[in-house]
């Protein structure tokens, strides 16, 4: 294969500080040993997310000087939604400052107790929103996303199956709006495809139920099914997006993800009657409707980085980058989520660290190691971020897969980065024997991932 290049240039850089491992066990313990909790100084290489961390363009940054701030009818706001309806075909946009506010609009008026959302996969903020409003998130992912190693072209897909026996089991009446999450963030970051986005929408209109995307890495998804699906392969990237936002009702949207920028979102919708609801939430939480959450520049380093991101040089060269890293990391036999997604790699915490046990959390004891090792941070999405307590019999109950997500910001980070991220990972699997788990001292009731403390259960983790 020809090597495939940065279809950019670096243009301004920014200082990295490099730590000693006796200085990080001392930071990590500070932090509760706490990913979410250590300073950004202390970091060499942060894969923490993807979301907010992009490096914007010139022309996005000169899009910054040219923003309108005007409160009412900015220009930059018109801008923002001419290029958003020409990419999605939604007929209303409503700004916000990034995806969990539109969720939270959009479950305000559909959520509540006795109803039930299901997805493919809810991602953390996503499932919060929808539980807060007391409704169920219900998963419904294809059998095959279960199974870390294999290796099957669209392992995000819902399980159209189960989707419709939920409907029978439940009630349409019940199911105010079903989402897709695209890609599957919670599901190692893999692929839907349009058959299945398609077929959902198909069985959610004949039930009567609005169908939605959580299209945060729409511009991935869709250039995935360009490599990936029949039909599609001599498309454009932007003609797939169109034709995978017309089978949608709406969308949420982070914009700080594949639109390229360090904050803002949206949701779009086509029912009135529902545009109006989310405005009259909008204006009392967020700010007037030509500007939600956002300041005029913020909308237009948006509408920018919406043109930029379905370049399809910048895509081949963005799941190849990061593909890369899964490549390297198997070869040194580090089980990974197959095969890699589209915006991070996956390790499989559960198939590397066998003798610990799901309530000792294994996620955040791989994780932990791997930042003592390199400064390298990243995230825990297993039992600690999902893991719950069962109310009636106080089981625990862990999550289906432990996982670590390695997040690859873009434009970023070069190759040698990337390089020393794969020989980290791999020292730290050499001695994976010697890992002990995790017990959490304290965590809010919410989101607790973000802002828990914890404890090494065997100090023995902690000593190279």
């Amino acid at each position: 294969m020809k090597t495939i290049i940065e279809p950019f240039k670096i243009k301004t850089v920014e200082p990295i500080r490099f730590t000693t491992r006796t200085e990080r066990e001392h930071i990590l313990s500070e932090a509760g040993h706490n990913l979410f909790n250590v300073h950004a100084d202390d970091v060499l290489i942060d894969l923490l997310t993807d979301s907010g961390t992009s490096a914007m363009s010139a022309k996005q940054w000169a899009g910054i000087m040219e923003g309108d701030e005007s409160y009412a009818g900015s220009k930059s706001f018109y801008r923002f939604e001419k290029i958003v309806k020409e990419i999605t075909g939604f007929k209303h946009i409503i700004p916000t400052h990034q995806g969990r506010a539109a969720e939270k609009i959009i479950f305000s008026i559909l959520g509540g107790e006795g109803r039930i959302v299901p997805n493919n996969t809810h991602f953390d903020t996503t499932r919060a929103n929808v539980e807060m409003s007391g409704a169920t998130a219900e998963d419904l992912p294809v059998a095959e996303g279960a199974i870390p190693s294999l290796v099957a072209d669209f392992k995000g897909n819902m399980d159209l199956a189960a989707l419709e026996t939920l409907i029978k089991e439940k009630g349409k009446e019940n199911i105010p709006i079903c989402m897709l999450t695209v890609t599957n963030n919670s599901n190692g970051g893999q692929p839907v495809s349009m058959e299945n986005i398609r077929k959902t929408s198909e069985l959610c209109r004949t039930n009567g139920i609005p169908f939605f995307l959580d299209a945060c890495r729409f511009a991935e998804n869709a250039y995935f099914i360009k490599l990936r699906e029949p039909g599609y392969g001599t498309k454009s990237v932007r003609e797939i997006a169109n034709e995978m936002f017309s089978y949608a009702d709406g969308c949420t949207m982070s914009g700080k993800k594949d639109g390229l920028v360090n904050i803002g979102g949206f949701l779009a919708v086509n029912d009135d009657d529902l545009a109006q609801q989310a405005r009259n939430i909008l204006v009392v939480t967020e700010g007037f409707p030509t500007y939600g959450g956002l300041a005029g520049h913020d909308m237009e380093a948006i509408a920018q980085g919406f043109e930029e991101v379905l370049d399809e040089h910048y895509l081949k060269y963005r799941i190849r980058s990061v593909s890369f890293l899964g490549e390297k990391l198997g070869a040194l036999g580090v089980p990974i989520i197959q095969p890699p997604g589209g915006h991070a790699i996956y390790l499989d915490a559960r198939a590397s660290l066998p003798h610990i046990p799901p309530q000792e959390f294994p996620g955040q004891a791989l994780a932990c190691e791997i930042y003592l090792q390199g400064g390298i941070r990243s995230c825990e999405i297993g039992s600690v971020m999902f893991g719950k307590t069962d109310p009636a019999s106080g089981a625990f109950l862990p999550a289906k897969l432990e996982l670590v997500r390695l997040a690859i910001p873009r434009r970023v980070y070069t190759q040698s980065h990337i390089d020393y991220v794969a020989e980290c990972i791999g020292e730290v699997f050499k001695k994976r024997d010697q890992l002990g788990g995790m017990r959490i001292v304290s965590e809010p009731p919410v989101l607790r991932h973000f802002t828990a403390r914890f404890e090494p259960i065997k100090s023995k983790q902690y000593h190279p």
